[in-house]
């Protein structure tokens, strides 16, 4: 069953207060600050509403703050997928779901990304598979939505200062509903 747009802004009601695994910011700043990245980079409004819905995973299961602390990977870049298709395109799917790979990725390609790595960020990593090898490098490269999802990456590394201004959720979610399927 796919959310809708409400049910999405009900959600951040309801759990966009919870602070985001081991970070500064709640949530919802977390959502907003990475939209509000996007869009100051001149993103389209796919890849603004994927910047905004890019954690919603972690809305959706709870399994505590930082489960990474306790060794579980919470799959969050697939868990919001299936509420997602029919709201939105295959763009923002593809970037959502390829987001934690674009952190694998940039680690094997980029020197001293994984330095600037939150710890949280860095356990996660080593429970999301570790860092790409080149020829899971290429792999990840080549697939619809690579580019993206680096892109998307890069904001959600920045996405955590707290009390950075941002437009409020109401600003991201017209723009989402400008870019979705269903209107």
């Amino acid at each position: 069953m796919a959310l809708s747009f409400a049910d999405i802004e009900q959600l951040f009601a309801e759990r966009g207060a919870e602070q985001y695994s081991g970070e500064p910011v709640t949530q919802l700043e977390h959502a907003l600050q990475s939209a509000a990245l996007a869009e100051a980079d001149g993103a389209d409004d796919e890849l603004v509403t994927a910047a905004l819905l890019h954690d919603l995973g972690h809305l959706l299961h709870d399994l505590g703050e930082s489960p990474s602390v306790h060794g579980i990977d919470d799959v969050h870049q697939y868990r919001a997928l299936p509420f997602l298709r029919g709201l939105v395109t295959d763009a923002v799917i593809d970037a959502i779901k390829l987001h934690v790979d674009a952190k694998r990725y940039l680690c094997a390609t980029r020197p001293g990304y994984f330095t600037q790595l939150s710890d949280d960020s860095r356990r996660s990593l080593v429970l999301q598979g570790g860092i790409f090898s080149e020829m899971q490098a290429q792999a990840f490269n080549a697939q619809p939505g690579a580019a993206a999802a680096v892109q998307l990456r890069i904001w959600d590394d920045l996405a955590k200062d707290a009390g950075r201004r941002t437009p409020p959720l109401s600003h991201f979610i017209a723009r989402a509903q400008r870019g979705a399927l269903c209107r």
